[in-house]
Formats: C-alpha cells, structure tokens, sequence
C-alpha cells in the first residue's frame, strides 16, 4: 500500500472538438447567398416593372404561365367544393372571387368580370395610342415632324390616356406674352391636327408655366397658364379638330413642374390628353 501511495496520479484531458459550428462555420454562407439572390431578383422585378409597357408584363407573364392541363369545369373528390372545379361557373362567386369570365353578361361585369370585347378594345386603343407616338417620334422610321420640332415634343401613356406635350426652351418659346402662341406652336398645333385623325378619343389640353419671382406682388401664373391653355384649344379648331372633342381645358399654373428649377423655361409647356374611352 505505501509502494502504491508513492506513484504520481494520472491525469486524463478530454477535449472536445467541434467542427464546422459557431461563427467560423460555413452554414451562414448559405443563408446569405440566398438572402443575396433573392434580393437581387427582388430588385429585378422592380427594374422590369418600371421599364416595360403593360403589353411587355403581360408577354412577360404569359411565358412564365404554367402549360400543364387544368380541367376548368370539373374536380374530383368530396372535398369542401364538393367535387366542384374552383373554375366553375357556379364555384367561384361562392369562394368570394367574383364571377367568371368563361359566360360573361351583364350581371357578372358588374361584379368584376370583364368581357372579352371589352379587353380587345383596350387593346386596340392601347395599339392605337403606340401607332400615334411612332408616327409623331419617327419610331418606326418615319415622322410626321421636322427636326427642328421633335426635340420640343414628350410622349408618354398613362393609366388617362396618351400625353402629348409641347414644351418650350429659352430659345424657342411656345408664346411671346400670355397667350400669343408662336410660330413653333403653330406648325405643333398642324401636326397634332393630323395624329388627332388616327383616333377618335376625346382630347383634354392642359396649360403649364414656369414659375414667377417671389418679388412679384400678385402671382400671374394661373391666369396665364390658362390664357396659353385655352389660346391652344382655340388653335386646335381652327386647325381642323372638332369642338366637340375638346373635353376639357386645364390651368395648372407652376405646380407640376417639369424641370427642379421652377423658374426654368422648359416648364413652360403644353399638354395634350388622348383620353381613354370610358
């Protein structure tokens, strides 16, 4: 026992290894590539959205539209529909979307339904609209405008209708006063005549300036974009379009501005409305 008692303890050291975990491990990088990718297709969409027409979106949509047979009148099974599609025509005001647009009348369109000749209708107002810019553009090779004045004249379609605008520069001015158009605007007021025969739409003109100094005691702005909007529509008839397509006459004054510096003549401009069929 005392031989026994002379010999040194042995001590056992038991380390624990541990591989790949805590934050020299690789598993975040896999959360953060695929917080990366969908950020990036995130912003993608964004681009896409604000870069395409509404034609392009629903091209865009309909190639990524699945092409596998659906069966649109029947299902299978007892479950809560009953055996019913959830296409059914009889299914889906009962699921609270609305009727469908297989049968439409006039009852389903008032419930949110869209009939198929008024979807092509709008198509062919939208492609009207298109043929309208490219001829005043020069888009498709050929224009209806000189050099000279196809640097003053912005298209664009919103969710109103088509948007012509005739702006001014320091240079070339659309009026000399409050409403005495120049020669530039006249020849604008001739070739917007001539696109207006492509369409039918009713036309709304819209009048916009620049803004006054601050040291002005009475701001002019309203009754001279008023006076310019009002002097165009009178040019338009005169020109050739009819009274009756006139809808409306609109003074905006300085507050839309075209251009950050309010007091710049590029705000000083014109703005014609192909209005959307109701």
């Amino acid at each position: 026992m005392s031989g026994d008692s002379n010999m040194a303890p042995v001590i056992i050291k038991r380390k624990k290894v541990v591989s790949g975990g805590g934050h020299h491990g690789g598993a975040w990088k896999v959360a953060y590539a695929d917080f990366v990718t969908a950020m990036m297709a995130f912003f993608m969409l964004m681009w896409l959205l604000n870069a395409t027409t509404e034609k392009q979106r629903k091209g865009i949509a309909d190639y990524f539209t699945p092409t596998v047979a659906m069966a649109r009148v029947s299902g299978g099974g007892n479950g809560p529909l009953g055996g019913d599609s959830v296409f059914a025509e009889n299914t889906l005001p009962r699921m609270g979307t609305g009727a469908t647009s297989l049968h439409p009348n006039a009852e389903n369109r008032a419930r949110g339904s869209f009939a198929d000749g008024e979807t092509a209708e709008a198509e062919a107002e939208q492609e009207a609209f298109e043929q309208v810019e490219d001829l005043l553009m020069g888009r498709g090779g050929e224009s209806m405008v000189a050099d000279d004045m196809l640097k003053h004249i912005v298209t664009r379609v919103t969710d109103e209708g088509l948007v012509i605008e005739f702006f001014g520069t320091e240079a070339a001015p659309l009026f000399t006063g409050a409403d005495a158009p120049t020669q530039l605007l006249r020849d604008l007021s001739l070739v917007l005549v001539r696109a207006a025969s492509l369409v039918t739409n009713p036309v709304a003109v819209e009048g916009h300036v620049a803004a006054s100094p601050v040291v002005l005691a009475r701001n002019p702005s309203w009754d001279v974009s008023g006076l310019r909007a009002t002097a165009f529509r009178e040019l338009l008839v005169r020109n050739g379009l009819g009274a009756e397509r006139v809808h409306r006459v609109t003074s905006h004054a300085d507050r839309e501005p075209a251009h950050a510096n309010l007091m710049d003549p590029r705000n000083n401009r014109i703005e014609v409305v192909f209005l959307r069929s109701d």
